[in-house]
């Protein structure tokens, strides 16, 4: 809440519309921390909603982690959520992309190769947040 000093006393201020109530604790953001992982996949390789969650120390929570990619539109800077997919390298969140097919189309762009809406090559296009953001 903002504050105003008036004759010595400092005394609340009704919030703004803009400003809104704030928070005293730290602010903790999971789908930042989501988003700060994703943009740090190289080109080329792809990971899953289950490897940033285990990163993240939340293994259990893939679900969440795909909750913040099917917001990660609106994120800036940009996400490339495109190199998110499931366990297998199927392309299960291409429904939350403009357009049914753009998913695989920035994929192409970023040199990986789909075929029947999975990743060709999974295993060797797999870039695993815990072994490559732990060096």
């Amino acid at each position: 809440m903002a504050k105003k000093v008036v004759s010595k006393k400092t005394v609340k201020a009704k919030p703004t519309k803009k400003e809104g109530p704030k928070n005293t604790l730290k602010e903790y953001s999971f789908f930042q921390d989501v988003y700060d992982v994703v943009r740090q996949i190289p080109k080329g390789k792809v990971t899953s909603y289950g490897a940033i969650a285990a990163y993240l120390g939340t293994k259990l929570s893939a679900r969440m982690v795909g909750w913040a990619m099917n917001a990660a539109g609106s994120a800036k800077p940009k996400v490339p959520a495109q190199r998110v997919v499931n366990r297998n390298g199927i392309l299960s969140g291409k429904h939350h992309f403009a357009t049914p097919t753009l998913m695989e189309e920035l994929l192409k762009k970023d040199g990986v190769t789909v075929k029947n809406d999975t990743v060709v090559d999974f295993k060797k296009r797999f870039w695993d947040p815990l072994i490559e953001l732990s060096l």
